[in-house]
């Protein structure tokens, strides 16, 4: 079967781009808007509108694979990508991606997705940005499916050897800046994981001495016993700190692992998981921070979880920080890897060599990004995947529960 045209539509994300350099300077906050200068090149404002581009390729028998060119939320921080403004990318993939593909004959996933992931800017000399090899790797994946009337999931397993998972696969819901209302939603409705929290600025969410993460935590842990439907409901409690701790307790890994030995007695009974601690402004430097940190936490068997994200971005940070031991899990930040078959990648080795997997991404999403991310989870069984986009809980949620589990009554 072959492709018979290849379209592109700009579309809108789940969330919004922000600014993170700025927010972390303590850009005050007006409403949903900060106010202030911009640090981070190509924002016009901290916060703007996110967007997408829509990839459709129409196949032979009248069916169309759809994928979505999506970035994160903190686009250009840590080592990321820039800004992704559709009107500025579509020309791009359609002088570099669309001829390859228009009237190619549909063949294996990893064929078809290497084509875009592997694709140099022909004006620039540098591979493309990864959203765009994010979306056309989707639609990779789909038009292989429908081509073999078959689930995408299934296409996943089969190429690389996988069974898929036989129950759901635990699912983490973010909270954005609503830190004390939408937990309520993810009790409610069960969420194994959560609740990020977005703690993102010390003066107001942190604490000049951690204090107010300290009493969030103790309030989460009261609200979930209070909450939960049954006795036997145990979450996670992840939460993302944004390289604050290192702000908060100038980047003294000791002083840190005290920190997080009081976290833990505070969050218990609950598991405790802690992502992005501090941040070291390079990727060495933020695996040697991480794996020290590690060590020390280990070493004093303080049970909370570091979870590496800032400057892990590509498959080959994935392997770096899992070969290093940086962190007791790594955020497989879906946009960030390009192609998904990096993603798909970057989970079987974490889970090879004995790192945490966790199937991330943005809330700077798309229900169809997310839906796909849910069949790479279903084959490729990582500890827990996103819920996402946007940061209201229950359409993130409702998606990708859902999604999976189509999957698993139809596998």
């Amino acid at each position: 079967m072959k492709i018979q045209n290849v379209l592109f539509t700009k579309g809108v994300t789940g969330f919004f781009f922000d600014d993170q350099a700025a927010i972390k300077k303590g850009a005050p906050q007006d409403g949903f808007v900060y106010t202030g200068k911009t640090c981070t090149e190509g924002f016009d404002q901290i916060r703007q509108a996110g967007e997408c581009v829509s990839v459709m390729l129409v196949l032979e028998n009248g069916l169309v694979a759809e994928g979505d060119c999506a970035a994160v939320q903190y686009s250009g921080a840590g080592g990321r990508d820039p800004l992704f403004i559709a009107e500025d990318f579509i020309p791009v993939i359609m002088r570099e991606l669309a001829p390859l593909y228009l009237g190619r004959e549909i063949t294996s996933f990893k064929e078809m997705a290497a084509i875009a992931d592997s694709r140099v800017n022909s004006a620039t000399g540098k591979i493309l940005h990864t959203a765009i090899r994010y979306g056309l790797t989707q639609a990779c994946l789909d038009a292989v499916a429908k081509s073999q009337k078959t689930l995408m999931a299934k296409v996943i397993a089969n190429e690389y050897g996988l069974v898929l998972s036989d129950k759901l696969i635990p699912i983490f819901s973010q909270s954005g800046d609503d830190r004390y209302t939408n937990p309520d939603k993810m009790i409610l409705k069960g969420s194994q994981v959560l609740p990020h929290g977005l703690f993102n600025n010390v003066q107001d969410k942190v604490g000049t001495n951690g204090e107010k993460l300290a009493e969030y935590v103790k309030w989460l842990g009261e609200r979930i016993v209070k909450l939960r439907p049954v006795s036997e409901y145990s979450p996670v409690m992840h939460i993302d700190v944004y390289g604050t701790l290192g702000i908060v307790f100038d980047n003294d890994l000791e002083e840190i692992t005290n920190y997080l030995g009081t976290l833990e007695l505070i969050a218990r009974p609950f598991s405790l998981r802690i992502e992005g601690p501090v941040d070291m402004g390079e990727r060495e430097a933020q695996i040697e921070a991480l794996a020290a940190l590690r060590k020390l936490v280990d070493g004093r068997k303080i049970r909370v979880e570091i979870v590496a994200d800032e400057w892990c971005n590509t498959y080959e940070d994935v392997v770096a920080f899992t070969d290093r031991k940086a962190g007791h899990m790594a955020q497989i930040k879906t946009p960030d890897l390009g192609g998904i078959n990096n993603t798909i990648e970057a989970v079987l080795y974490c889970k090879k060599n004995g790192m945490g997997a966790y199937l991330g991404g943005t809330c700077n999403e798309t229900n169809r990004s997310a839906e796909i991310c849910a069949h790479i989870a279903m084959a490729t069984v990582p500890d827990q995947i996103l819920a996402k986009p946007g940061m209201g809980v229950d359409e993130g949620f409702m998606i990708v529960f859902n999604e999976m589990s189509r999957i698993l009554a139809l596998s």
